[in-house]
């Protein structure tokens, strides 16, 4: 079902379509290239037990047994696979026939991740720490070549919002054929299967888009902290201490994984708190209820607790128990039902992120937002490609005439200076885009087009 049937030409739309239309534009030309990469990375990653389990089926495959070898010895045997070092944590499996994975940390900096046969505490594999998936998740958080890159999580992240919010602008009917809901053919001239799938799939899956780059931010390097401690301070994330003080930020070698966004990179401290049996942590954390698999993070640190972790899969069934070595006394255990609200709303859309929330449903939905990017790339390209200028070398990209007139620039500033005042890089991404756009512009105008 499409829009009114009257058509228009470029130039007789208005100039706030038009300068709605060049921010879209050029939001396009910046960020879906990274977008992109987020997607395929994001989309990989929704299947990451499917594909840790093909590339590493023979490493994480053993054979069932009753009998369990003493876990001091699985830790020897991974040291000494992994050519010496210091086993930092561990991920117990919930199968039986399944190895045990422990990240162990050489003295040269290298980190492995070494399988175990739990039963016998023979060594089945060795590879890079995480794997293939490791890769995946710090090409998808962009830190694959440093934390400060990062921080292009939260800009891409930005515009991705204003992306949608002048897609929407473009989409909405004002008695032109350009609103629609289904795919046309005809009209050659105007482009309007292209139009309409870019169109098309921006309103079906823009959505979803929307709620990833919204719920992706936590984790950007300069909005996440600020909002971390935003949330903390107004006590509506993690809980208090059992002890004042106790918490403390790890240093990155001890880092507990699975721990969650409000308690990422947290641990316990504790006078007593020592490095005792391995057995004896699992014992603790095993009548404490805890479902497995769960990960357990031995400190390097003296006077730091062990932080054992649930692998859940929804945020209601999240839980971290904190336990001295020594003695194996349980120090703090917290369930979800123990964070405030700020916290439990940004756990829960790191979960709904992740597909793993409302089971396959939810997947195979995050999986249509990462498809639906390409389709937006792929589509706006072909659009772009058609109506390309003839002569691409002189600063001529393609891109909307910019309109006179401040009330229209105005229009525009109004859709997108609260996504910048929301988050800060974006707004200064956004400076930097208006900078840009004037100095070139005189320039376009300075060089005479090529017929």
């Amino acid at each position: 079902m499409a829009g009114k049937a009257t058509t228009q030409a470029p130039d007789d739309l208005s100039g706030a379509y038009r300068a709605v239309w060049r921010w879209h534009f050029y939001a396009g030309v910046f960020v879906m290239p990274v977008l992109m990469l987020l997607a395929l990375t994001g989309g990989l990653y929704l299947f990451k037990d499917e594909i840790d389990g093909a590339l590493y089926r023979d490493m994480i495959r053993v054979p069932a047994a009753q009998t369990q070898t003493a876990p001091e010895t699985w830790l020897t045997s991974a040291a000494q696979a992994a050519d010496g070092g210091r086993v930092a944590n561990l991920v117990l499996p919930a199968q039986a026939d399944q190895a045990v994975r422990l990240r162990v940390d050489r003295p040269d900096g290298v980190q492995k991740t070494v399988f175990v046969d739990p039963h016998t505490g023979r060594v089945t594999g060795v590879i890079p720490a995480g794997g293939f998936m490791e890769l995946v998740k710090k090409t998808h958080s962009l830190t694959l070549l440093g934390r400060p890159f990062n921080i292009l999580v939260e800009i891409v992240a930005g515009w991705t919002i204003i992306l949608f919010a002048t897609g929407l602008y473009l989409w909405w009917p004002r008695g032109r054929a350009v609103a629609t809901v289904s795919l046309r053919t005809t009209d050659a001239r105007r482009r309007p299967f292209w139009r309409d799938l870019h169109a098309l799939t921006g309103f079906y899956v823009g959505g979803v888009v929307l709620f990833l780059a919204v719920t992706g931010m936590p984790w950007s390097a300069f909005w996440g902290d600020t909002v971390m401690d935003a949330v903390k301070s107004s006590g509506l994330g993690r809980p208090p201490a059992p002890v004042a003080g106790a918490w403390q930020r790890a240093e990155h070698h001890d880092q507990p994984i699975g721990a969650g966004w409000a308690m990422d990179g947290m641990v316990m401290t504790h006078d007593h708190a020592g490095h005792g049996s391995l057995d004896r942590v699992l014992k603790a954390a095993d009548n404490a209820g805890l479902d497995r698999p769960y990960a357990v993070n031995i400190p390097a640190a003296g006077g730091t607790a062990y932080t054992i972790t649930t692998q859940a899969r929804r945020v209601q069934d999240s839980r971290s128990l904190y336990i001295d070595a020594a003695s194996g006394r349980l120090l703090a255990d917290l369930g979800y039902d123990r964070f405030g609200v700020g916290a439990k709303t940004i756990e829960w859309g790191v979960y709904t992120h992740q597909g793993t929330q409302y089971g396959q449903v939810n997947r195979i939905i995050m999986l249509l937002g990462c498809i639906g990017v390409w389709l937006l790339a792929i589509s706006g390209l072909v659009m772009w490609w058609k109506r390309r200028p003839p002569n691409l070398s002189r600063l001529r990209l393609g891109a909307p005439p910019a309109p006179p007139g401040p009330r229209i620039r105005a229009a525009v500033l109004g859709i997108v200076l609260p996504l910048a005042l929301l988050y800060p890089l974006t707004g200064l991404s956004l400076v930097f885009a208006v900078l840009l756009d004037r100095a070139v512009r005189p320039m376009i105008r300075r060089r005479p087009a090529v017929s």
